[in-house]
């Protein structure tokens, strides 16, 4: 089985515990993913998945060597392939013969089923995850929202209310130092979230409850690994 998978993050909201105490909630849906292939490396063996499922009518956007990967597995295309540490009890799915074509709506339901697939069971409400995401971005920046400065004076007749102020000696080193804290670029960057539990699970609606708040805006993409 493998530990980790892809959803997308969908937003916040409130439940009621069964304390009665209210908790806020992140909504992450996740859909089966597809386990492509079993891949050998020297540090250990990935299991090669693919997420979210590309509609038919969207099919002719796909690159073709992207599309040639799927055409000779045998199965409908995904968007999003990655490469996630498995268990010893995954299984190597067995290939489709090189010149498969890809085939019809009814035609690759049936052929997908045959593949092994992963979605939302592998969670159980109270299970512990970690998840990692890219945060929403900022742009450029001040120091003061990107780094939580104090500023300068407030009162009138100062100049510096939210400058950078000095920013290296005149001698010694004679330079600014390397990693000093200055207005750039904000957001956009990997983070994980550590040890959040799952609240609920709605099986029909593929939606994971995790207590807290996680990476990401509206609609990203966020890995849920089991912690």
């Amino acid at each position: 089985m493998i530990r980790e998978i892809f959803g997308k993050k969908l937003g916040m909201t409130q439940i009621f515990g069964s304390d009665g105490a209210l908790i806020g909630v992140t909504l992450i849906e996740v859909e089966p993913v597809c386990i492509l292939e079993e891949i050998k490396y020297a540090k250990g063996d990935v299991a090669r998945i693919g997420c979210f499922k590309w509609p038919e009518h969207r099919q002719k956007y796909i690159k073709k060597p992207v599309l040639g990967y799927f055409k000779k597995l045998g199965v409908t295309p995904y968007k999003l392939i990655r490469e996630v540490a498995i268990d010893k009890d995954v299984k190597k799915p067995q290939e489709a013969p090189a010149s498969a074509s890809i085939p019809s709506a009814e035609a690759a339901a049936t052929e997908v089923k045959a593949k092994p697939e992963v979605g939302i069971e592998m969670f159980n409400e109270g299970d512990i995850v970690n998840i990692h995401g890219i945060t929403k971005g900022r742009g450029f920046a001040g120091g003061i929202k990107r780094h939580g400065w104090h500023g300068g004076p407030g009162a009138h007749g100062s100049m510096t209310h939210r400058r950078i102020g000095s920013n290296g000696a005149n001698t010694d080193p004679g330079r600014v130092v390397r990693g000093h804290h200055m207005p750039g670029h904000m957001g956009v960057d990997i983070r994980v979230v550590k040890q959040l539990k799952v609240v609920k699970i709605d099986k029909e609606k593929q939606l994971l409850f995790v207590a807290g708040s996680i990476p990401g805006g509206k609609g990203s993409v966020v890995a849920v690994e089991k912690a």
